[in-house]
């Protein structure tokens, strides 16, 4: 997997020392996190890395730059998006039913 910075403090990903197995759906299980209903956080890629949704939809806001105008995305499970080293993302579960994603290397 490749690493982000979380910057929002309060809602870093998933913390799997707080939950018992049990609760933690197959897909967290196998490497992936989640994000709950109602979360939103920012992530920001130390190396190039590719975000893929595996269940729900996430809403996606990158930081805009010169060259690209910021602008929304909605990912749907089985989507993905590229997100350039250094580049920053606000993401937030779309519906009431938070969503589960995975972060690696592009």
């Amino acid at each position: 997997m490749s690493t982000a910075i979380c910057t929002t403090e309060s809602l870093s990903p998933l913390s799997v020392t707080t939950r018992t197995a049990a609760a933690i759906p197959p897909a967290v299980r196998r490497g992936a996190w989640q994000i709950a209903p109602g979360e939103a956080m920012s992530l920001k890629a130390r190396s190039a890395s590719v975000l893929r949704v595996k269940q729900g939809r996430v809403w996606v806001t990158p930081d805009a730059t010169l060259a690209n105008p910021s602008e929304d995305l909605v990912l749907a499970p089985g989507e993905s998006m590229t997100v350039a080293a250094g580049q920053r993302i606000v993401m937030e579960a779309w519906d009431g039913y938070g969503a589960t994603y995975s972060w690696d290397n592009a």
